[in-house]
């Protein structure tokens, strides 16, 4: 029977409680942009920004991941 790790009980840990958290931030700014009128280049401008946190913070995984 295989065994897990703490190690790796925590590495998908954190893949999957930040993937939720991610689309739970989505969904509120979807809820933000649409209770506030936005329109469509306010909920664009609305998701183009903070979406390139969200791409940051992935592409800081993917860069450790081969970096090391």
């Amino acid at each position: 029977m295989p065994t897990i790790t703490i190690q790796q009980f925590e590495q998908f840990s954190l893949i999957v409680c930040c993937s939720f958290l991610i689309l739970f931030m989505l969904f509120i700014l979807y809820r933000l942009s649409k209770d506030s009128n936005a329109g469509k280049y306010g909920m664009f401008v609305i998701f183009f920004a903070l979406s390139l946190g969200i791409f940051g913070f992935a592409m800081k995984s993917i860069i450790h991941l081969y970096l090391i």
